[in-house]
């Protein structure tokens, strides 16, 4: 099932490359097809998924490189299952979304830098990818589809995105080489690690019960640990992250930000608590502390934007602050609100992304004071804004606001002080939303504003199934949770962290 997942995408992007010359519409058609049909088999293996089975399932092991000790093997737990979920449901809304996007590339009034064959067949070798790190279970495969999934993004940022886009694709690609170089050393540390100890291998399964030594298993968490941390991004390696979701289509921010990102934190709690759980306990301090720098200046900074996806970009930097404070808290609590988290992020910012796109590709411009009044002249374009920006804020009622009390709420039982810290955190988020909202959206319409058409059939089928998860995502979070929490336990016992219990002070209690 998992190759199929992985198979059929990058199958499609081959057939979408070498389409005669012209079948544009025909490109556009078989990708949404193709898409459509791995989210209906990703649905279909989600259902045949056992909560209370073992913990990796639909496992499939070849060898790939025997002399080597590198497998294919792929298998999912609950945390990599929700992800791909995740993916295979953004994927074919993103393509819709992304209709028009190749004629437009280069900006609303740039002529196009490559065919609309290109970028349909570029997004879906991007969700083969995806679905590719995610499931696999040997850490050189994981390894090959990390660094496989920035070439189909930085030709989209670098083809087909706006202005600066030369500049953004090449800071982004430089800014992950080097972390995957450092993660390549320390998966080959780890493969002599274990060959040291008379079984070289680079599967998860083996190498989570490999005995590692203090310092060297520092110095590979550090490996793994810096690669991740560029790739979610967390402060101070973030700053590629605005200028590329700034000058990406907003379909391929989408992904950028929604999907690829979540590599980061998935890695950190997988490979960096798993592998090196001693060394993970070691550097807990300063990740926390890093965390909640990045929850405060992330949303700081996004209060001062005047750009609407870099103000969205910076927003996401805040959220991952929670993500990794949430992980790196070490309960369950902590742990399964970062997982949700990363989820409900990605459908809370694909929101905002793509009604962004929506706004952007009306009015020619993503600078806020380019838009108001818009809510008087396309009431149906606003409030799509509207419900995804306080998905934004983590409303209550939306999936963000379980995932967010989670996390703090699993911090604060371990770490109080990070955790009332970061709750500053939701209070900026409401500035930051509500202030955007504001300026774009009320007040008399603006000059340009005026004829301003609302959303098309197309757009409100993008739309709609994002806005309806964030609901019902948010008054019924259980079967996302029943998928997560076996993985997180594992997780804890592999640590070896229990969850602290409350104290009841004896003082003036009567029995």
């Amino acid at each position: 099932m998992l190759t199929a997942l992985i198979a059929i995408p990058a199958l499609g992007a081959l057939l979408v490359a070498f389409l005669p010359k012209g079948r544009d519409e025909l490109a556009k058609v078989t990708a949404l097809a193709v898409t459509l049909v791995v989210a209906v088999l990703a649905i279909v293996m989600a259902i045949g998924f056992d909560n209370g089975g073992p913990r990796f399932q639909f496992t499939e092991k070849y060898w790939w490189i025997k002399q080597f000790g590198v497998h294919y093997a792929v298998g999912v737990d609950g945390v990599a299952l929700v992800l791909i979920l995740l993916s295979v449901i953004l994927v074919p809304l993103v393509v819709l979304a992304s209709w028009n996007d190749a004629e437009r590339s280069g900006g609303v009034d740039a002529p196009p830098k490559r065919s609309v064959k290109a970028y349909f067949a570029l997004l879906l070798t991007l969700e083969a990818m995806m679905i590719g790190v995610f499931a696999a279970t040997d850490i050189f495969l994981f390894y090959v589809f990390f660094e496989a999934m920035l070439i189909p993004m930085y030709f989209i940022i670098g083809s087909y995105g706006g202005a600066q886009r030369s500049y953004a694709a090449v800071k982004f690609l430089l800014y992950s080489l080097f972390g995957g170089l450092l993660m390549l050393a320390a998966v080959i540390g780890l493969y002599v690690v274990s060959a040291n100890a008379g079984h070289g291998t680079f599967l998860f399964g083996e190498l989570r019960n490999l005995h590692i030594e203090p310092t060297t298993a520092k110095w590979l968490f550090l490996g793994f640990f810096v690669a991740f941390a560029i790739k979610a991004p967390l402060v101070p390696f973030h700053t590629w992250l605005p200028d590329a979701a700034g000058q990406a289509p907003a379909g391929a921010a989408v992904l950028l930000v929604g999907v690829l990102d979540k590599v980061g934190t998935y890695g950190m709690l997988r490979f960096c608590l798993e592998l090196f759980p001693g060394a993970a306990k070691w550097f807990t301090p300063v990740v926390l502390t890093l965390s909640v720098i990045g929850i405060v200046y992330g949303a700081v900074l996004a209060i001062g934007q005047i750009d609407i996806k870099r103000l969205i970009a910076y927003t996401s930097i805040s959220h991952f602050g929670f993500i990794t404070l949430g992980i790196f808290a070490m309960t369950t609590q902590g742990q399964t609100g970062a997982t949700l988290y990363m989820v409900n992020h990605g459908f809370s910012t694909g929101a905002l992304f793509l009604v962004a796109g929506f706004l952007i590709a009306r009015r020619g411009s993503s600078r806020i004071d380019a838009f108001g009044g818009v809510q008087k002249v396309a009431p149906l374009l606003a409030g799509t804004f509207l419900v995804a920006g306080l998905s934004g804020l983590s409303l209550p009622g939306l999936s963000t606001f379980v995932s967010e009390f989670l996390v703090l709420v699993g911090t604060f039982t371990r770490y109080k002080v990070p955790a009332i810290i970061a709750t500053s955190g939701i209070v900026l988020a409401a500035v930051y939303i509500l202030w955007m909202y504001q300026r774009t959206m009320s007040g008399p319409p603006t000059e340009k504003v005026v004829g301003m058409r609302d959303l098309s059939k197309r757009e409100l089928v993008v739309i709609a199934p994002v806005l309806a998860l964030l609901v019902v995502l948010g008054f019924y979070p259980k079967p996302a949770l029943n998928m997560i929490n076996p993985s997180v336990k594992q997780t804890m016992v592999k640590v070896e962290k229990h969850d602290p219990q409350p104290t009841i002070a004896e003082k003036g209690i009567r029995p």
